[in-house]
């Protein structure tokens, strides 16, 4: 993974002599990062675009998740919201319920 990490330049990581990598401790601080940016839904194009040098360039990658993450929140709420009523509906079938036709014309 770190030398994928490497490959895509999401990762900067010191060759000593011979050539082998060494992982100092800003290459492992690099590595941290990187996985946390993993763990909260960045691809690795995204994590590359958020630890670019420039700080706007980085917090436009970062605000564009959070909008992506919250509208992925909203229909998940609205999935909910549907889920329970098709629970606690008194009608057999979801066509025969008004309100369930009501989520259903719902974008």
């Amino acid at each position: 993974m770190l030398r994928h990490w490497e490959q895509v330049g999401v990762l900067t990581v010191r060759r000593d002599g011979n050539g082998y990598r060494v992982y100092d401790e800003n290459a492992l601080e690099q590595a941290r990062t990187v996985l946390k940016l993993r763990r909260v839904g960045l691809s690795l194009p995204e994590v590359a675009a958020a630890m670019a040098p420039t700080k706007s360039a980085a917090q436009a990658v970062v605000r564009a998740k959070i909008a992506a993450l919250e509208s992925e929140v909203g229909r998940t709420q609205q999935a909910i919201v549907f889920l329970q009523h098709t629970v606690e509906c008194r009608h057999r079938y979801l066509d025969d319920c008004p309100d369930c036709a009501m989520f259903v014309r719902e974008p």
